[in-house]
């Protein structure tokens, strides 16, 4: 192994995935585990969980395990805590609602969103994050290389340019934003009460392509600089890196990973 692959290796090291059955989420862990890490995937559904974990350990070889659980529910995050086994390096905090999730009263017009989704949105998106952080903490800083990433957006940087929405039925909720602007925050926090033992660091995705309305696809690509949407997979060298050495001086930071999006 040559010393760049020494310093992208996870050989060795245990990591947690929430919300690490989706389209995003099962990328980050794959990402891991083919870095060498062992990979908990954690999501609401046991099954999915299992199906995925189950194919890294066959495709990777490392030790992978389903953990289902719900961040939703009060006592969940505890609950996740108490069945996690053994030591960890790596905390991912993936598990969010985005922007098109189906929650009653989130991705509507303004003056139709209510507290209630509000507040579901704030306890995954940004409630989630700070409790695991805080009760993996004593975990992650007996690891000797502790490293938190957190999920934010572009949108987490910037406002919405709600003229990518004109004629479409999608809509951009004031929780989102707020929650992954909160998650740029909290990541500045953590990496000053938890360092020197832990780094904490955030990417913010740009719009992922999933099949949106043609209209919008060409109105967010023209306002992008490499011109196209994103993939889930140009998120795996961000990961490879803030959970490896290779970023071993880095930390508080928040990477934007949108073709240049928030340049303009």
């Amino acid at each position: 192994m040559n010393p760049v692959e020494r310093l992208f290796s996870l050989e060795g090291r245990n990591a947690l995935v929430t919300g690490g059955t989706g389209p995003l989420g099962r990328v980050l862990a794959e990402t891991l585990a083919a870095q060498g890490a062992n990979v908990t995937v954690s999501d609401r559904d046991e099954a999915a969980c299992a199906e995925v974990s189950g194919r890294l350990t066959a495709e990777y070889g490392t030790r992978c395990v389903p953990l289902a659980a719900d961040l939703l529910q009060p006592g969940g995050v505890a609950d996740l805590v108490a069945r996690l086994d053994g030591p960890l390096s790596i905390l991912v905090n993936n598990a969010a609602f985005t922007g098109t999730a189906g929650i009653p009263g989130y991705a509507v017009p303004f003056e139709e969103q209510t507290d209630e989704a509000f507040a579901l949105a704030s306890t995954l998106n940004l409630q989630a994050p700070f409790a695991l952080a805080r009760e993996l903490a004593p975990r992650l800083r007996d690891s000797g290389d502790g490293s938190i990433i957190n999920v934010s957006s572009i949108y987490g940087l910037v406002a919405p340019n709600m003229g990518l929405y004109e004629g479409t039925v999608m809509g951009n909720p004031a929780a989102y934003g707020a929650t992954k602007g909160g998650i740029v925050q909290l990541t500045r926090y953590l990496a000053t009460v938890l360092s020197p033992e832990i780094r904490v660091n955030a990417f913010a995705p740009g719009g992922i392509a999933r099949g949106q309305a043609e209209e919008f696809t060409e109105r967010y690509e023209k306002l992008t600089p490499l011109g196209r949407m994103a993939t889930e997979d140009d998120f795996r060298g961000v990961l490879a890196w803030l959970a490896s050495d290779a970023s071993r001086y880095v930390t508080g930071q928040t990477i934007a990973v949108d073709g240049g999006w928030t340049v303009w």
